[in-house]
Order: structure tokens, then C-alpha cells, then sequence
């Protein structure tokens, strides 16, 4: 069976209800690159692309999950804080030994703790990610390193705590890139696709371990990243994972490109990309910014460190972490932490265009999470509930969005009938008035947080909605709108 007739057994595939209705999930980053949880201190990473183009986010990359491939970009910050700090011979796999002596008593209770306390209905785990290092013992060793991963089942702990406290467990993994494989170092455009691995040896071990995690811990999405070796009959990877769960979610980082390498063809890919990063800022600014080739099906889409300004169409889930790193960075300040206030705003911006929110914590080797990042997490948590009904089951209204009358910004979440008006921050006024929504006369509003009844009219073509003169403490409110509601 071909490729293109393989897809088409997936055509008309409906999203899964329970990944619509949560909103939220956390994304963990962990394994040997929390050891030294270093990065640059830079701005985050859509802006360093925009401003300096992929060499220069390379160079400079803030996330800390890319230890490793930093640490070999000649020049960089990283390769410079690792020979000060550790000596230019220490190898990584010094790291993955201490990662695996610290993790294999780590508490993973914790981390689905905070999960659950933010309110997230799904957590995702980097099993294997870009430094080849897996998160559970798997039978299939890596072709370079031998048996190299933790001991310890850390993805099956994890999913056991996962499902304990009523979440589902997703599985992250790097079939794009493996930099022990093919000994690549990205320091370029060109890099980006020529360290994309596809040889046979290479597809079988990625197939066997993505099968191995579907058929251990059934995992409610099946995330990918980077992309998938082009010579993998991918269509029937997806089949047997819908066939072990049918209501899983794949995203959409399972783009098969093609890309010769060696001789003339190689040079010619080196060639256009030293021409890219030269015209860099050439190039509208809407094509300057990290992207990620869709495979052909998927569920989900997932931009990283990036909103919408309108409703997405088909579902988006939104990606990032607390700070701009995923995984743990002690160079970061806590001002590059995102604010408990910050973090309910862009789940509500997120969730009124259709989207979901993946927000990523990194914990230290022994499993732990820094303070700095479970703060903002619990206070989202707090938040949803009490307002968590115009959040999780909700669909997006007509519109995502508008200004009330004093200039608070507002987004709006539809609840079954109802629509929900939900500021971002504290009205300055007691009259919210929100032009673009119309109350007829048996329109009814209430105050989500405490359940109290407000009024509501129709003046001059918008709803007008007394607050009480002392809102309750929060960084948003919802105005849940009933009966005679319209655009």
C-alpha cells in the first residue's frame, strides 16, 4: 500500500472529545541535560529567530534541553559556559550517569502532583529526546551508544502517577533528530534538515521504540517532534496506535522530508541555506519565525511560543515553558518566569480561539520542580477553580475577543448556550459594557467566581452588566451571559 493510500484510512477522523474539553496539559522536560540546566539568558526563542535568523538562534538557543548540541556550536555561550565550568573534555554522557543515578530515587508523585494542582488534564513526558537518552528501559538499544536510558521505568512511573490523579499521560518523542546517532552538531539552516537521519538502521529503531511506548503505556497523545525519517511507512505507525487507542491524539511534527545528503545535493542544501541566513532579514516577517513542517494527518497542531489573533479553524495546542526554556535553566531570572497573571491570560487567549495550552516545567534530576516554576502552575490552578466552567469543555464563541467600555480586554468562551465574557484584569468601572454582545430582555449574567446574579441590559447595541462594587482578588473575571444572548 502507498503512502497516499495509507492516509486516506484517517480522512474524516474526528479530535478526540477529552483532549477538546481539558484546555491544559504540562509539558516535562527531563533527562541528562537537567544536570547542568544551563542556557543563555536571551529573550525567547520566536524572537531570536525574527532577529537574527536560525544561525543566531543556534548559537544562542535558550532552551536547555539542547545542552548538547550547544555545547558543540564552536563560540557559543554554552560551549563556553560547559569548558569553564566542567572542562571542554567532559563529555555529556557524564551527565546521562548522573541524571540516571539522581532520578532513580526521585519522587515522580511530585510532578503529577503539580500537574493536577494547575488543573491540567494531561501531562506529556520527554521519553527520548534530541540526545538519544530514553526515559524507560527499552529493548531496542541505540545503535551507537548501546543500552543508553535510565534503569528506572521513569515513563512508567510517571504514567501510574499521571492516571492516579484522574489525568491522562502523553508521550513526547524524538523521531526528527537523535545528535549520538549521526554525531550531528546544528549550527546552521542547512543543519536543520541534514541532521535528519533516514537510513535503515535508523528507521527500524525509531518504529520499534514509538511501538514499544504504544504497546507499554498506551499513550493518550503521541507527540513527535522535529520530524519522522521519510523512508518510514508512518501510516501504518499511526494505524497501530489508533488501533491500541482509539481515542489518542497525534500532533503534527511528523512532516517526511526528503533530503539527500552527500555530493552535489548535500552543497546544494548548504548553499540555499547560507543564502537564507544572509537574506534573512530580507524576508517578511511572518516567515521569520520557528516553525514545523505538518505531516500529511494529525490531530493537532502545535506552534511553539506562539498565539492566534483569531479562531484557528481545526484544534491548535499551544506550546511552551514557564520560562524560555523547557527545561530546567538555572541562568534564568525569575522576571523570565511567566506571572501566575500572565499564565491564566494566555490560557484564556488560547482557549477563545480553539486552542489548547501545553506549558512546560522542567524538573532537577531528582525529580523535584523548582519553586519558581510550580508558582505560577498552582495559581492557574486556583484560578480554574473557580472559573474553570468557561474554561474546560468550552467551545469559542462567534468572536474570540473585544474591548470592553473602560478598555479592559476580553475574551469570550461559549458554555454550552452560554457565553462567557472574561476579562483580562480588573474592570475599572462597575458598568462592564461589552460592545458586539447583544442582551435582550431575558438576558441573565452571573459573577462565575462566587455565583452571584448581576444585572444586565441592552444599550445602544451592547450588553451592559453591573459588577459589584468590590470584585473578588483575581487576574480575570467571568461574566457567564444566559437566555437572550446573540452577536
Amino acid at each position: 500500500m502507498s503512502q497516499s493510500s495509507g492516509w486516506a484510512r484517517f480522512a474524516g477522523r474526528e479530535l478526540p472529545t477529552w483532549y477538546d474539553d481539558v484546555k491544559l496539559g504540562v509539558f516535562v522536560h527531563w533527562g541528562p541535560y537537567s544536570v547542568p540546566r544551563w542556557a543563555p539568558r536571551v529573550p525567547d526563542i520566536q524572537r531570536l529567530i525574527r532577529d537574527g535568523g536560525p544561525r543566531w538562534m543556534l548559537r544562542e538557543n535558550p532552551y536547555a534541553e539542547w545542552y548538547l548540541n550547544s555545547m558543540r556550536v564552536p563560540g557559543s555561550p554554552t560551549a563556553e559556559h560547559h569548558a569553564r565550568t566542567y572542562g571542554a573534555d567532559y563529555g555529556y554522557e557524564r551527565f546521562a550517569e548522573e541524571f540516571g543515578r539522581e532520578s532513580a530515587d526521585a519522587d515522580v508523585d511530585e510532578i503529577a502532583e503539580l500537574a493536577a494542582a494547575a488543573g491540567a488534564g494531561y501531562v506529556v513526558l520527554t521519553s527520548k529526546h534530541h540526545d538519544g537518552y530514553t526515559l524507560w528501559p527499552s529493548a531496542h538499544p541505540h545503535p551507537r551508544l548501546g543500552r543508553y536510558g535510565s534503569e528506572r521505568d521513569l515513563v512508567g512511573a510517571l504514567d501510574e502517577a499521571v492516571k492516579a490523579r484522574g489525568m491522562r499521560t502523553g508521550l513526547y518523542y524524538s523521531g526528527g533528530y537523535d545528535w549520538p546517532y549521526n554525531n550531528a552538531t546544528l549550527a546552521g539552516p542547512a543543519d536543520l534538515l541534514l541532521a535528519m537521519p533516514d537510513d535503515p538502521t535508523y528507521v527500524r529503531y525509531v518504529e520499534g521504540h514509538v511501538r514499544e511506548l504504544i504497546e507499554r503505556y498506551r499513550p493518550a497523545v503521541l507527540w513527535n517532534d522535529i520530524g519522522w525519517p521519510a523512508s518510514s511507512d508512518l501510516p501504518a505507525v499511526f494505524a497501530e496506535y489508533y488501533a491500541a487507542v482509539p481515542d489518542g491524539v497525534v500532533n503534527d511534527r511528523w512532516a517526511q522530508t526528503d533530503v539527500k545528503r552527500g555530493g552535489a545535493a548535500e552543497a546544494l542544501v548548504r548553499g540555499l541555506g547560507c543564502l537564507a541566513q544572509l537574506a534573512w532579514k530580507l524576508l517578511p516577517e511572518d516567515s521569520r519565525e520557528l516553525s514545523f513542517p505538518a505531516s500529511p494527518h494529525h490531530d493537532v497542531t502545535t506552534p511553539e511560543y506562539a498565539r492566534l489573533e483569531t479562531i484557528a479553524e481545526t484544534k491548535w495546542e499551544t506550546v511552551r515553558g514557564v520560562g524560555h526554556s523547557f527545561a530546567a535553566n538555572r541562568n534564568e531570572d525569575p522576571a523570565d518566569i511567566v506571572s501566575a497573571r500572565e499564565l491564566v491570560h494566555m490560557l484564556v487567549d488560547v482557549v477563545s480561539k480553539n486552542g489548547n495550552l501545553l506549558i512546560g516545567v522542567g524538573p532537577l534530576p531528582d525529580g523535584s520542580v523548582p519553586y519558581e516554576q510550580q508558582e505560577p502552575l498552582r495559581a492557574l490552578g486556583r484560578w480554574l477553580h473557580e472559573n474553570g466552567s468557561a474554561i474546560r469543555g468550552s467551545r469559542p464563541w462567534v468572536l474570540p475577543a473585544g474591548v470592553a467600555g473602560d478598555g479592559t480586554e476580553v475574551r469570550f468562551t461559549r458554555t454550552g448556550d452560554d457565553v462567557n465574557a472574561i476579562t483580562l484584569g480588573t474592570p475599572t468601572s462597575t458598568e462592564l459594557v461589552l460592545p458586539g454582545l447583544c442582551a435582550g430582555p431575558g438576558a441573565r449574567a452571573q459573577l462565575v467566581s462566587t455565583g452571584q446574579t448581576l444585572e444586565v441590559a441592552d444599550r445602544g447595541g451592547a450588553a451592559r452588566v453591573r459588577l459589584p462594587a468590590r470584585l473578588p482578588v483575581s487576574p480575570a473575571h467571568v461574566v457567564r451571559l444566559s437566555g437572550e444572548v446573540r452577536p
